[in-house]
């Protein structure tokens, strides 16, 4: 999304605030962002894209399960890369695991737009 900074020029800049798609949600603030999906979270660093509009940024992808948490239960996460590009409102976003090199799904988002999560039971 194009804003003009105080000199009068162009920058590119991810539009903060609530993003959402089909079985996803992103909140992207100045810092980083966090993603939620239906049985899955994480946080990704700042999306900075370019003059197309492309980006990539590293972070987390933690999985969740149905059922109770155990006491001793922990998970940091797996690396993921996440990447894709935004033209003004839309955002098309892929995860993928960095660690294993897997696909997690490609996401179409929207600026502002609310999403149901089906969390996992």
């Amino acid at each position: 999304m194009k804003h003009h900074d105080s000199r009068g020029y162009a920058e590119d800049r991810m539009a903060k605030g609530m993003w959402g798609g089909n079985h996803v949600r992103l909140d992207v603030s100045d810092a980083e962002a966090q993603i939620e999906f239906d049985c899955a979270h994480g946080t990704l660093g700042r999306i900075e894209p370019d003059a197309n509009g492309n980006f990539a940024a590293t972070g987390t992808y933690v999985a969740e399960r149905g059922g109770p948490v155990r006491v001793d239960e922990t998970s940091s996460g797996r690396p993921a890369r996440y990447h894709g590009s935004v033209n003004e409102k839309t955002l098309t976003l892929t995860v993928t695991l960095t660690d294993t090199g897997d696909e997690v799904g490609t996401f179409t988002l929207t600026h502002g737009k609310g999403t149901r999560l089906t969390k996992c039971l």
